[in-house]
């Protein structure tokens, strides 16, 4: 009985760790919304893209809600944690569709 339980308690946290189906389509949206807005001539991610600026690691380090604050209010994140990169991340993605802005967030998130 106590294998079984511990099985059972198993098999709960990987499905828990686990990136649903959903959260995986959000990915890869999110790397199409990456290339498509252009975002490599500013950030790399896996050497990928202008060589300052790496994203890799982020979805370790923020939270998707700060992930998320990044994208829409950059002026406030930088002036919020002392980021002195220049130029400044322009605030015209919060004019994304927010879908957009949340698959973004998703890809980040994979960058650990």
């Amino acid at each position: 009985m106590t294998t079984r339980v511990l099985s059972l308690a198993s098999v709960a946290v990987v499905a828990m760790l686990a990136p649903s189906p959903a959260a995986a389509q959000d990915a890869t949206r999110g790397q199409e919304v990456y290339t498509a807005q252009k975002c490599q001539g500013c950030h790399n991610i896996a050497g990928k893209g202008f060589k300052n600026n790496t994203l890799d690691g982020v979805g370790a380090k923020l939270s998707a809600a700060e992930i998320k604050a990044w994208i829409v209010t950059p002026k406030e994140m930088a002036t919020k944690s002392g980021a002195k990169g220049k130029p400044p991340m322009p605030d015209r993605y919060a004019k994304l569709p927010a879908a957009d802005i949340d698959a973004l967030v998703a890809y980040m998130q994979t960058l650990k």
